[in-house]
């Protein structure tokens, strides 16, 4: 069974390596382009960084954080 992709309009997730640090991910959130949020603690694999990205896009779609800081 093939899971179902999670509706994140009108937010994306970018998930890339930190360019100062091997081994490290870091992600960052969209909303129309802009930046509005990234992470703030290091991540030793990109399945947790976006695991962790998607679950703040989450929080944000669901009126927990609206994104801003």
């Amino acid at each position: 069974m093939t899971e179902s992709p999670i509706n994140t309009y009108p937010y994306t997730l970018q998930v890339e390596p930190n360019p100062r640090r091997e081994g490290i991910w870091q992600w960052a959130i969209r909303k129309h382009g802009k930046l509005i949020q990234r992470s703030d603690r290091d991540h030793p694999s990109e399945a947790r960084a976006r695991a962790q990205g998607l679950s703040q896009i989450e929080r944000i779609l669901h009126g927990g954080d609206d994104g801003h800081f």
